[in-house]
């Protein structure tokens, strides 16, 4: 019997037949039949119809965080129009709030804590990154994570401490020495980065606090941290405009801009030749309205497909405890190890998540029951028992997202979480546990210290667990942990 895949390959071949018997199929700038012709010429083997297909899907697993990435770097800190502007490469950009859902270019973003963001351009020098003495009670985190979306390096809290400290970030070509007064080096795998900085927030009085510290960050070229002159600038780059509202609709003309600025590695020699072979690369431009129908198909399907599957190992690619889904996700190169189908799946998870030694991250769209989660039909409760909160170092929260967009909601009392410093103004059980109320309308004046407003439809909860503790009760290591999360039940 013919597989799905084949007939339906098939039926797009026999319709592209006809119509190239009418009026010709192939199109001019087909950059799929134009890498073949050059293939042909060159004496390769070009692919067929189903080899294409696998190509356009393995970039789709490859290329989804690259282009997410993409598209949020174009937002931030290249289009400033774009309604999510952060400021230049090179400089910080503090926030003194959480976010909100009005935050839409990030999937499934932090409103734990205020963010101080930096986009690292490495290509005429390192950069500094300079650090404050921050309070001992007060957790802070430095995360860099390169265009490969590796999370390469940390500072603060965990890592380094709460002491004041210069650190140097490096591009993949540097080669040098530690200068003086410099702590530690951290080399990126790209030219181009996202630097995270997290500043807990205790409470809303707390906000000119983190200000304080968020002042005390600071970011320079090295040349200046060491008083000398400034080498050459890097030359202007005209990036391809980008938004994250159309990685569906262009993700390929997508990937070639990122691939741009993701060098060859060993580990991706062999995959980036591939892709190559239908005109997916550094220089290129795949654009599938020029595609042939048979290529197109074969395209779409790639698509639909690679996605299906991605969406697949971030639902099984962890264990169900509960009806949470507790794993790991996010790490340096080391950890993905060229597993390209893990790095999608916590893109899109939420892109930019924590090593699970600086958070754990569960999550959910379904009740103990396995039943999905809707607001629109179901109220529901999620009980810590006394003694059994989140174990962690720092703080702990739980966020409510819609199920849909994986953002924030808008709600009546601007509540997108409750977590652990929100504990003392909670109403506890008569037997000390302590139960969030999950839906859409008020559960009334008594509870409403403990509610999590709900959407009234799909419901996407996670779990946060910052700088979680090894020792036991534990939730680490990832999915064998001596502690779980409870279960999200209906109201009765």
């Amino acid at each position: 019997m013919k597989s799905r895949t084949h007939m339906l390959l098939s039926g797009a071949l026999c319709i592209t037949t006809a119509l190239t018997l009418l009026s010709g199929c192939n199109q001019k700038n087909d950059p799929i039949a134009n890498a073949e012709q050059a293939d042909r010429k060159a004496g390769i083997a070009a692919p067929s119809i189903e080899e294409t297909k696998a190509i356009a899907e393995e970039a789709f697993i490859y290329g989804l965080p690259l282009v997410m990435n993409y598209a949020v770097m174009n937002e931030f800190v290249v289009d400033k129009n774009s309604g999510q502007y952060k400021g230049p490469f090179n400089q910080i950009s503090n926030e003194a709030r959480v976010f909100t859902y009005k935050d839409t270019s990030v999937v499934t973003p932090n409103s734990d804590t205020p963010y101080s963001m930096l986009w690292l351009d490495l290509r005429a020098e390192p950069m500094v990154i300079s650090v404050p003495a921050v309070e001992k009670d007060r957790y802070y985190s430095v995360q860099l994570i390169d265009g490969n979306v590796y999370n390469y390096g940390y500072i603060g809290s965990r890592t380094t401490g709460n002491e004041a400290g210069d650190y140097m970030v490096v591009g993949p070509e540097w080669k040098g020495e530690k200068p003086a007064g410099i702590k530690q080096i951290f080399q990126s795998t790209t030219p181009f980065g996202l630097t995270i900085f997290r500043t807990q927030l205790f409470n809303p009085d707390d906000m000119p606090n983190v200000v304080k510290v968020q002042s005390g960050y600071k970011a320079q070229p090295l040349s200046a941290f060491l008083k000398q002159p400034a080498p050459p600038a890097a030359p202007k780059i005209d990036f391809l405009p980008a938004t994250t509202a159309g990685i569906k609709a262009n993700f390929f003309e997508y990937l070639d801009a990122a691939l741009q600025f993701v060098p060859e590695t060993s580990d991706t020699k062999e995959l980036r030749s591939r892709l190559a072979k239908i005109g997916i690369g550094p220089g290129k431009t795949f654009a599938f309205k020029d595609l042939s129908l048979e290529h197109k198909a074969a395209v779409l399907l790639a698509l639909k497909e690679g996605e299906g599957k991605v969406e697949k190992f971030l639902n099984t690619g962890s264990k169900n405890i509960n009806g949470w889904k507790v794993g790991a996700f996010f790490g340096d190169k080391a950890f993905f190890n060229g597993d390209w189908l893990k790095r999608s799946a916590g893109a899109k998870g939420g892109i930019y998540g924590n090593n699970a030694e600086e958070a754990m991250y569960p999550m959910t769209r379904e009740d103990s029951t396995g039943e999905t989660l809707d607001g629109s039909k179901h109220n529901y409760k999620l009980t810590f028992a006394a003694g059994q909160l989140p174990p962690v170092n720092s703080f702990w929260s739980v966020t409510m997202y819609d199920g849909k967009s994986q953002f924030l909601i808008k709600n009546p009392i601007n509540r997108y979480l409750i977590n652990s410093p929100m504990l003392t103004d909670m109403k506890k059980n008569d037997d000390g546990s302590v139960t969030i109320y999950m839906q859409k309308d008020s559960p009334g004046k008594e509870k409403e210290s403990n509610w999590l407003p709900a959407p009234n439809g799909p419901i996407y909860l996670v779990m946060r667990l910052y700088w979680p503790k090894t020792e036991t009760p534990s939730i680490l290591p990832p999915g064998q942990g001596s502690w779980n999360p409870p279960g999200v039940v209906k109201a009765k």
